[in-house]
């Protein structure tokens, strides 16, 4: 335990968070299994000096990234913010690192209180993969028709009923499949790389990267472009395409409302 703990002195802390995860099984915590959030709650633990259960805004999947995952937990230990981000980041592994640590309000929570999350999905479209990219991009060598591809994704803004996009169980918490896209865009990064931006209020499990995977097929000519508001309106997953691979997901931020 770091010296400076003021029993009884509660504060909620914020967390923005970047990491790697291609080594990691998903954010979430499970036993005997390396993830994000375990790795941060063990770091915390140190700090702290008793166990400290952390909540992270998104449940990221297994070999998925993040440039801006937010977290909260309550913190007893004195320590000063600047002070708290520079004990973590030397503790943490180098593939997650602390970007920016806030004492919030009492009423603060990661998950319950978050309005918007913005993913980005980043395709590599060199005829030969890119090593440079295979932890950071999902490899289609096949030429994409990127404005029918735009085309179909549109269909997607709005209230929806995002059944058809959802893959295996969603958390119990979840009462309702539908959900709200506020922005949808596909741009190119560089040459190379093509990016698919996704805001909404909510996404459910695989969500992305089942409408990636869609995408992509519609893209490649296997799909038409009208293809996608059938898919929406059938609410079967098996009317859509593939789940695209994790490693070319980022969650990129969450925003919080008055923030």
């Amino acid at each position: 335990m770091i010296p400076g703990r003021l029993p009884g002195v509660l504060r909620i802390i914020k967390l923005t968070i970047a990491y790697d995860g291609t080594a990691y099984a998903g954010w979430q915590r499970q036993t005997g299994i390396d993830t994000v959030q375990a790795r941060l709650e063990a770091a915390l633990a140190e700090i702290e000096g008793r166990a400290v259960t952390v909540h992270g805004a998104g449940r990221t999947d297994a070999g998925v990234h993040a440039w801006g995952q937010v977290a909260s937990f309550k913190l007893e230990h004195g320590i000063d913010t600047h002070s708290l981000s520079l004990a973590l980041n030397t503790k943490l592994p180098d593939d997650i690192r602390i970007r920016e640590v806030r004492t919030m309000p009492a009423s603060f929570h990661a998950r319950f209180l978050a309005r918007r999350k913005s993913y980005r999905y980043r395709i590599n479209r060199t005829p030969v993969a890119n090593p440079m990219e295979r932890r950071f991009a999902w490899h289609v060598a096949d030429a994409l028709d990127l404005g029918a591809m735009r085309e179909a994704g549109a269909v997607l803004m709005g209230q929806h009923d995002f059944a058809a996009f959802q893959t295996g169980a969603t958390d119990a918490t979840v009462r309702t499949t539908v959900r709200t896209v506020f922005d949808f865009r596909i741009d190119p990064e560089a040459d190379d790389i093509v990016v698919i931006k996704v805001v909404g209020d909510g996404f459910l499990r695989y969500m992305v990267r089942t409408i990636v995977g869609t995408l992509v097929e519609v893209g490649l000519g296997r799909r038409s472009v009208g293809d996608m508001a059938e898919i929406l309106t059938s609410r079967t997953r098996a009317r859509a395409g593939q789940t695209a691979p994790p490693h070319g997901l980022f969650l990129m931020s969450v925003d919080y409302a008055g923030a």
